[in-house]
């Protein structure tokens, strides 16, 4: 397990590498970063999730293994969140901690996560479906709870913010789908290049996202990168403690090895790369957020193959 995520780990950090050089290169700035944001949120990112549904053939016990996965992880991410929120108290109102709180359970869960886990359990279509649906459970509370934070504008606290969302849009598309056979009947007609057009606009999900990265990378100070003790906090949080309080969670509870092993490794990813994207296009605490980001994902090559270790 160690040496198969360590691998799949490399792999996703080395795309950063073509957005770093375009960025030194002058060939790309940040100024480009909102629009390319924009291309991952609502276009790249529902293929992905619509896509791994098509790939998997319907029966009720793998819809009954995403739904408790749903349960699971929305819990354990408001759980972790109250749990921060009652040890800042009063240091919350700072923008500074709410971000913290944010970058502390959000985790790059699709671009990063996806990926390791169809490593790590090739046999098996539905963990990938875990990494969609524990997506949906965190979009559920980033695009409220998380825009909230980022702006300080109630507005985003409703349930049109929670409903009219990305991911909640692309997954309430791509569950009648699955239930529905749609992936399989489509590839008995003869039209796989209806599901190949969507796996290839989804399959860009994870470099696009490492090469808007790469970018970012090239406009910060690395003192200040690696110097604000805040943002080193983020990272103990999202990259040992979060997922450590997860696994202990489902560790002793009666369910599938490979759900479980999924709750560890979805909730070690970096921090989530749609904080940074929804910082940027409202234009909150982008800086910070970003920063979280770029410490998270590089120092994550450790940590997650360590944490593999458990399983």
């Amino acid at each position: 397990m160690f040496t198969i995520a360590f691998k799949n780990v490399l792999m996703t950090l080395f795309y950063i590498l073509p957005g770093f050089l375009l960025g030194k290169w002058k060939k790309a700035s940040a100024e480009h970063l909102p629009s390319l944001s924009a291309v991952l949120i609502y276009v790249c990112s529902p293929c992905m999730i619509i896509g791994a549904y098509l790939q998997m053939e319907y029966s009720p016990r793998a819809l009954g293994n995403m739904g408790l996965f749903f349960v699971i992880t929305l819990v354990l991410q408001i759980a972790f969140m109250g749990l921060l929120r009652l040890i800042l108290r009063d240091k919350f109102q700072e923008a500074k901690y709410k971000v913290l709180t944010v970058a502390s359970v959000m985790g790059n869960v699709g671009f990063f996560g996806l990926p390791i886990v169809r490593a790590l359990f090739p046999e098996n279509p539905e963990v990938m479906c875990y990494s969609s649906v524990y997506v949906f459970s965190m979009n559920l509370l980033v695009f409220t709870v998380g825009v909230f934070c980022l702006t300080g504008n109630r507005k985003f606290l409703s349930l049109k913010s929670l409903l009219l969302n990305p991911t909640t849009i692309s997954t309430a598309v791509a569950i009648p789908l699955f239930i529905f056979g749609v992936g399989p009947r489509l590839a008995g007609a003869g039209l796989t290049f209806i599901t190949d057009a969507i796996g290839l606009l989804g399959g860009v999900t994870t470099p696009l996202c490492m090469i808007i990265l790469g970018i970012r990378l090239t406009t910060v100070r690395f003192r200040s990168l690696f110097t604000r003790p805040i943002v080193w906090l983020a990272c103990l949080a999202k990259l040992i403690l979060f997922p450590l309080f997860c696994y202990l969670a489902v560790y002793f509870l009666p369910l599938d090895t490979s759900l479980k092993a999924s709750v560890l490794v979805l909730s070690s990813v970096p921090c989530a790369s749609v904080v940074f994207n929804l910082a940027e296009i409202h234009h909150g605490e982008s800086e910070l957020a970003a920063n979280c980001l770029l410490v998270s994902t590089l120092v994550c090559f450790l940590t997650i193959p360590l944490l593999a270790l458990l399983l």
